[in-house]
């Protein structure tokens, strides 16, 4: 059903939306994640080349690119910015317009820009979670809990970016295996208080898709990291725990962006009309 009493699925935000989610989040992320888990490029020279940063930057880019796409007139997307007083999604642009001008000079060996790249990371996670809950017709979108969920699976994401990236480019700190763990432990905290608070709301199929996601989130995003962190500990080699810790930062950040994936895609059912009497042609409702 499309229209009517009953709740249909909108059909507004498609996987462009999504991607903006899963690739913006991610991106922020790894940029917060970076700025005290990841060393910076020796000597500091241009283009050295502090990969961590770049990546995080092409995301958050891929992300914005996904939502231009999405634009019916990709040409009025200038129109953004013209409402920052009640839309989040036009602070997260004005928010962008500072982070990647920060980010070039922090990839060119002004490190001392880091802290402004850092904050503007931070804003854009948190313009990015207050969107969803600012959508009230959604039953699983509106709940004041999902704020902080998208914003701990954004650092979640970008932490297990982070150390994937590891792999490539060695320099990310020992601690950010156990960042990581309390990470995984806060999104699903959060995952569960979310799902206790919104199920009341939701659609049949819509509570289906949330379920599904929720499996994803606990057998993947959180059991499956943990016991690879832990067997990395356990082994002790270099090399194992740096392979384990990757393959738990992969598994962390896939598992949120199905969950996201989800959210929007395939749980966005809407309320529907609160009709108490539906008219019948024919019959009198009033006396």
């Amino acid at each position: 059903m499309s229209f009517g009493p009953h709740p249909w699925q909108q059909t507004s935000w498609d996987w462009r939306a999504a991607g903006n989610f899963i690739c913006g989040g991610a991106g922020s992320g790894l940029l917060i994640n970076s700025a005290f888990l990841a060393a910076s490029p020796a000597g500091s020279q241009p283009w050295a080349f502090n990969w961590p940063v770049f990546a995080g930057l092409a995301l958050v880019g891929l992300g914005l690119l996904c939502v231009w796409l999405e634009i019916g007139r990709p040409l009025r997307a200038l129109h953004v910015f013209f409402n920052p007083r009640t839309s989040w999604m036009t602070r997260e642009a004005f928010v962008a317009a500072l982070l990647f001008p920060a980010g070039l000079l922090v990839l060119l060996g002004m490190n001392a820009w880091g802290w402004l790249l850092t904050l503007s990371a931070l804003a854009f996670l948190y313009c990015q979670s207050r969107m969803l809950p600012a959508a009230r017709g959604i039953p699983a979108w509106r709940p004041t809990l999902l704020a902080p969920l998208m914003f701990f699976t954004g650092l979640c994401e970008g932490c297990g970016v982070l150390l994937l990236l590891d792999l490539f480019r060695p320099g990310v700190s020992s601690k950010a295996t156990m960042v990581l763990a309390l990470l995984i432990m806060a999104r699903f905290v959060i995952w569960s208080l979310y799902r206790v608070a919104v199920d009341a709301s939701l659609a049949p199929r819509a509570r289906i898709a949330l379920n599904r996601a929720g499996r994803g989130l606990l057998l993947a995003g959180t059991l499956a990291p943990l016991i690879l962190l832990g067997i990395g500990a356990w082994l002790g080699d270099g090399a194992s725990q740096t392979l384990s810790a990757a393959l738990a930062g992969a598994t962390a950040a896939l598992a949120g962006a199905y969950f996201k994936y989800t959210l929007i895609t395939r749980a966005s059912f809407n309320q529907g009309f609160a009709l108490k009497q539906l008219p019948v042609r024919g019959v009198r409702t009033h006396p």
